[in-house]
């Protein structure tokens, strides 16, 4: 299949893709009063001004807040509308076939309501997360385009409204940034069959852990299937240009899901074994080419659709690594493909000085992971942000670790517990067949959860949430809460922003260290009991479940002499100079690694954003202290690490 990551969901290509983007120049207004609805300006199109705003032009998909839009003001407007014209980008032998017109939306902050020609075609809550809308029936028979117009509205006040990092306040300050409202990913149309293959958001699972067995155990949904007509569908694997193996099988009658289980085992791998990638050390067991940061290998899949006669009615190109994980061993290590894995990672926020939230290009997503690299890291915590499509893409190609999370909101209550369960399953769901994903993290720091300690309905909803992605996805680890008060979790993870010798001290020892209080909170929830009564039992660290220091480091420079420095620029410790920097960075990641009761780390964090000024690079991707020197430390680390491992064996 095509390497191009141009496509906004490249992991998922029909092979006859039609799509146009509308990305570019939308007109756009705000609402202030919140007139528009009443005033119908979904069917008129929205006005030259509304009380002291005209409409102007935006720069799709940049939110209103950043530079790119071409708008870049930094105030707090709930309602604002978008407008332009589509086109129906189907071809005439297109519509013949019947096959439908999509409008698709990488993400839009918060809840949007959309019209085509003033005919309401659908809506979306969730601003993290894709959707699309059909759009067929809505362009006029006698022309092939219509007006498009989205109505978005995101409360910069409602703290149930999960937003991560987006700051509430008028200023950003320490952790906190600059908000993000309206459409900030990729819009586009897309031509598609009326009876088509699923993609995973709609109910595609390929489960690709199955490496003692050498199958890929695929869930192939079919959207738009008239009641009880006959289908099929084949899935077919080939690694680097050879043929694999193929399985087929009818959908049944009842249901709009079929499993097929396929044997990845190459035939005959001899000459494969001979050339690059496939000729790596370690990447091949019985016949299985594996995945793993070392050797990223990738099967190229073919998924079809056939109709009752045996025509292709879709098909579609895909990708596979497989790969196991592995964190109940009980000896305290995280193995990837059996043999442990330590993960030296990052604090990645995504975030640019000129786009905000949206990734500048696929490239700069590229780009992001091989800086990280560089550095000797094997991974991210893409943290409190649904990382735009393109950058799993290239984190499955170029061998990327990632742990999968979402952004938090800061308030509970029921509409929060709604809101936070429909996009959680929508984020694990768009994300779930990416062997790169070997993670999920719901939660951070009890944001959200202010009284983990006293109240058992917020220990559920936490239970609820690790019990929900269980389900949907039992092959990767799920770490509830990052950071302190875990209620169950597979993995035992804490923040601690010490200083090197205090960090030290804490990671030599579990018990009153590793496992004392972090950030003013116990670890793990507590015993709840009303005299003699236990009413909720807590929870507790579990002897040899895999312990990772999931947040450190966050030291920045001071400003060398002479140089000024912002007036809110933070971090949690300083260095004096780029040499002072290097220094206490090995200081702090090998505290975390001889302490010896830690089998990974995530370091805060791998670039400056806005005011936080504690990255390993600046905003601007630019090195603040030698590449090369970083990565000897981290091969330090993952060095010490092994023979810790190798030792205890």
């Amino acid at each position: 299949m095509s390497s191009s990551a141009s496509y906004p969901r490249p992991d998922f290509q029909r092979n006859h893709l039609n799509w146009e983007s509308l990305d570019g120049s939308w007109h756009f207004i705000f609402d202030d009063a919140d007139a528009g609805r009443s005033q119908l300006w979904q069917k008129k199109g929205i006005p030259a001004q509304a009380d002291a705003h005209q409409k102007r032009t935006i720069n799709v998909p940049y939110a209103f807040q950043t530079p790119a839009s071409g708008i870049g003001v930094h105030e707090a407007h709930e309602v604002i509308w978008y407008e332009r014209s589509i086109s129906d980008c189907r071809t005439q032998d297109e519509i013949a076939k019947g096959n439908r017109l999509l409008l698709r939306f990488g993400a839009v902050d918060y809840e949007c309501s959309i019209w085509v020609d003033g005919q309401f075609v659908g809506g979306h809550t969730g601003g993290h997360v894709p959707f699309d809308v059909d759009v067929t029936d809505a362009f006029p028979s006698a022309s092939k385009t219509a007006r498009l117009t989205v109505r978005v509205r995101d409360s910069p006040y409602d703290l149930t409204q999960p937003r991560g990092k987006q700051y509430w306040k008028p200023v950003p300050e320490s952790i906190f940034y600059t908000p993000t409202s309206g459409i900030w990913l990729s819009v586009w149309l897309e031509s598609v069959p009326a009876m088509r293959l699923a993609n995973s958001s709609e109910g595609m699972v390929l489960r690709s852990n199955d490496i003692k067995r050498g199958q890929l155990h695929a869930q192939i949904g079919v959207v738009g299937r008239p009641v009880r007509a006959k289908c099929s569908v084949e899935i077919e694997a080939s690694l680097g240009g050879t043929a694999v193996s193929k399985a087929v099988n009818e959908l049944p009658s009842d249901k709009g899901l079929v499993n097929l289980d396929l044997d990845m085992r190459v035939p005959n791998p001899g000459e494969l074994q001979k050339k690059a990638p496939f000729d790596a050390d370690g990447c091949w067991l019985d016949r299985i080419a594996l995945w793993q940061p070392e050797h990223p290998i990738l099967y190229d899949l073919t998924l079809r659709l056939r109709d009752a006669s045996g025509s292709l009615v879709d098909e579609v190109q895909t990708v596979t690594g497989m790969r196991s994980l592995s964190w109940k061993t009980g000896d305290g290590t995280f193995r990837l493909n059996g043999k442990p894995c330590f993960q030296a990672m990052v604090l990645d926020q995504g975030y640019w000085p000129e786009t905000g939230l949206t990734p500048p290009s696929s490239d700069a997503l590229k780009l992001d992971i091989e800086l990280t690299k560089k550095m000797g890291f094997n991974g991210c915590r893409k943290h409190q942000k649904i990382e735009d499509s393109r950058f799993m893409y290239w984190a499955d190609r170029l061998g990327f670790l990632v742990w999968g999370e979402i952004a938090n909101a800061y308030e509970f209550d029921d509409v929060y517990v709604d809101r936070f369960n429909r996009e959680w399953t929508e984020a694990v769901k768009r994300d779930i067949n990416h062997p790169c994903v070997v993670t999920w993290t719901p939660v951070n720091e009890s944001w959200a959860y202010p009284s983990l300690q006293e109240s058992i309905e917020q220990r559920n909803h936490i239970r609820s949430l690790y019990y929900l992605t269980k389900t949907l996805d039992p092959t990767r680890p799920i770490n509830d809460n990052c950071g302190w008060e875990s209620v169950v979790t597979d993995l035992t993870t804490y923040h601690d922003y010490s200083d090197f010798p205090e960090l030290s001290a804490t990671c030599s020892k579990m018990e009153g260290g590793i496992l004392g209080q972090k950030g003013g909170h116990p670890m793990f929830t507590k015993n709840i009991s009303s005299g003699s009564i236990l009413l909720d039992p807590g929870s507790q660290h579990k002897t040899g479940m895999p312990v990772i220091c999931s947040e450190f480091g966050g030291v920045n420079i001071a400003p060398a002499k002479g140089a000024v420095s912002g007036e809110r620029d933070w971090g949690y410790t300083t260095a004096a100079d780029p040499k002072d920097l290097l220094e206490r960075l090995r200081k702090l990641v090998m505290a975390v690694v001889q302490g010896c009761h830690s089998c990974g780390l995530v370091y805060t964090q791998i670039f400056d954003i806005e005011q936080e000024v504690n990255g390993l690079y600046s905003f601007d991707r630019k090195e603040k202290i030698p590449v090369a020197d970083v990565k000897r430390v981290l091969d330090e680390a993952k060095g010490q690490y092994f023979k810790y491992v190798a030792s205890s064996n």
